[in-house]
């Protein structure tokens, strides 16, 4: 019979590593976070092949002295839990720190060989400690300024069998950068810099303003194409609070590499707050399009539990409802605030397709402006309301018909002459039958007439029909009986009330089925089975409440409406009045989101006047 044995304490060690040291960005990851915890406000990271032969983490925090090196490399030892909550009970939850030195360190220690140097303030010269694979080789005095030095090599070279399954030095860098990257963020209070083989990837310095801090770490043109967010939910004596950037719908990405979530100053990729992000965008983005943002969210520490997962990038929170509902609706007011706004346009090159009298087709000499930046500028929204435009009876009777186009072309009155009255211009033509050419005060504007006017049907529909296609529902001739695992039946039921508010009447059938009775009319022809599943899951995904299968089911119907929205508007190829044309102008500069269609894509771009002088030589 097999006997029960205590495991040797190198074998414990490399156990934990296991947990915490997956690959070196494993160990950066701790080694930074203990940096920060260190009070450090200058961090500096080093990297050799990519952190595969080498790592070394410099910070000016507070340091440690011998004795203290020595116990932050025993297990179960940390400086980051206070003196007064040991063995109070919650006493982890109410740990505010990235991490647990004496928990990271020896478990680096136990697969790499880990040279430690510190010296705190006070004292006048440092101390080395050098730990190879979990065995103390030496230590003694160092020279170092105040703060700590920490360099990991040879990481995993007595377990072959790990080392094996590392990638290459390319794809191990990829993985450092993205974790300075993002605690990089997190802190714009401290300065940063990293370099691998010797060379500079980049440098960051202290006390930068978050919106300046995250354009330069994702993107510089970030901060033309983004709207600041910063929404508060919660009782005042412990809020919920979200801070960040949210890139406009029109700049975005085909993968979901560039979504930044912290929580805490912790960064996290959790599926509630993916799912979130997602559900926020879910008609203003096509399906295989993906929003650029990061985000901040401050909890307090009672709601939140940081400790789910060893790597801590899971969070779970004690109200997912109101931590989902925070981010759906700021993004979605944040947004619907600023972006009437275009993306900052094509790149500079699609500058090199227009063309001077005389000029070859095809050839380079087409100008470009000077500091090869995007010559299509986005509209700055104007501060305050707009100034209610004087419409003439053909316009109101435009709008009165819901923009249905006209097959006649129509002289341009005189009065839309005023090009410096409205922020679109007014129209002057329109191209192929699709585009609709404008003349702003300061530049030429050129719309995608279908894109435009299907983003304004989608927002009518939301703001005058949407609510009372959802109140209104449909009863199945014959109630559906819907079979589902006992689990998924019991989240469906208790979220029946809040399912019930959106139209969607359902009742328990048995120890596993639902019996579905009404529809929301929105979703006629909608398959019952399928919609309850998916809002089981989401509910099982993201935690049982009842508002969040209404949620889920709103963004279906946001969804739905889309598709109307489609096939409701002006469609390409269409010849539109200067009437017409001027309305749907007007229109696009009082409606929110009217920046980018239902799929993402622009629907307008400007030209300086600047940019087309410089086309004709005449800058």
């Amino acid at each position: 019979m097999p006997q029960i044995r205590r495991l040797p304490d190198n074998l414990v060690n490399r156990i934990a590593a296991g947990e915490v040291v997956e690959r070196p960005a494993a160990a950066l990851k701790e080694l930074v976070e203990n940096a920060i915890d260190a009070g450090a406000t200058r961090i500096d990271v080093a990297l050799k092949a990519g952190g595969l032969d080498g790592i070394e983490v410099t910070d000016d925090g507070c340091g440690m002295a011998p004795e203290e090196m020595a116990l932050a490399l025993e297990r179960h030892a940390t400086s980051k839990l206070p003196e007064t909550l040991v063995g109070a009970e919650g006493a982890i939850e109410k740990v505010l720190t990235l991490g647990f030195r004496g928990e990271a360190l020896p478990s680096i220690a136990s697969v790499a060989r880990l040279t430690i140097e510190s010296r705190p303030r006070h004292l006048a010269e440092g101390w080395q400690r050098i730990v190879d694979h979990g065995r103390l080789v030496s230590e003694g005095p160092a020279a170092l300024p105040p703060g700590t030095r920490i360099r990991v090599e040879e990481v995993f070279a007595q377990v072959p069998a790990r080392r094996k399954f590392l990638r290459s030095a390319r794809s191990e860098y990829a993985a450092c950068h993205d974790v300075v990257r993002r605690l990089a963020m997190a802190r714009p209070d401290i300065g940063f810099s990293l370099s691998n083989d010797g060379r500079r990837i980049f440098q960051v310095q202290p006390d930068e303003a978050l919106a300046t801090r995250v354009s330069r770490l994702v993107a510089r043109e970030l901060a033309d194409n983004a709207v600041a967010v910063d929404v508060m939910r919660g009782p005042a004596d412990a809020p919920l609070r979200m801070t960040g950037l949210a890139g406009l719908p029109t700049y975005n990405r085909g993968v979901a590499d560039h979504q930044y979530l912290f929580v805490n100053g912790r960064p996290v990729k959790d599926r509630l707050l993916i799912g979130a992000v997602r559900g926020a965008y879910s008609d203003m983005l096509a399906r295989d399009r993906h929003a650029v943002l990061a985000l901040f969210l401050e909890v307090p520490a009672e709601e939140v539990d940081v400790n789910v997962h060893p790597a801590k990038t899971e969070v779970r929170f004690r109200d997912p409802a109101m931590v989902r509902g925070l981010i759906v609706s700021g993004l979605r007011d944040a947004l619907a605030g600023g972006d009437r706004r275009s993306a900052q346009a094509p790149d500079a090159a699609a500058m090199g397709l227009w063309q001077r009298e005389g000029d070859p087709a095809g050839t380079d000499t087409a100008p470009v402006a000077r500091d090869n930046r995007p010559l299509f500028q986005g509209w700055q929204p104007q501060r305050g309301p707009i100034t209610p435009p004087v419409w003439h009876e053909a316009e109101r009777t435009i709008l009165a018909d819901d923009f249905m186009p006209s097959a006649r072309a129509e002289q341009a009155l005189e009065e839309a002459g005023d090009a410096a009255r409205f922020p679109l211009g007014v129209a002057r033509g329109q191209i192929a039958e699709t585009y609709i050419v404008a003349e702003a005060a300061d530049g030429l504007v050129i719309v995608d007439q279908h894109a435009a006017h299907e983003r304004l049907t989608l927002e009518r529909l939301k703001a005058a029909g949407a609510d009372d296609a959802v109140a209104r529902s449909q009863a199945l001739l014959l109630p559906e009986v819907v079979e589902m695992e006992e689990a998924d039946c019991d989240r469906i039921e208790d979220a029946a009330g809040g399912l019930a508010s959106v139209g969607l009447a359902v009742e328990r059938f048995g120890p596993d089925a639902m019996l579905v009775r009404t529809m929301p009319a929105a979703l006629k022809g909608a398959d019952p089975a399928r919609l309850l599943r998916d809002i089981a899951d989401d509910i099982a995904q993201n935690g049982p409440d009842e508002r969040k299968g209404a949620l889920l089911l709103g963004e279906k119907l946001d969804l739905v409406l889309a598709t109307m929205a489609c096939h409701g508007s002006v469609r390409a190829g269409r010849r539109l009045g200067v009437a017409e044309m001027n309305a749907l102008l007007r229109e696009m500069e009082n409606t929110p989101r009217s920046g980018q269609c239902n799929h993402g894509r622009p629907t307008w771009v400007k030209l300086s006047m600047d940019d087309v002088e410089k086309l004709f030589g005449r800058r």
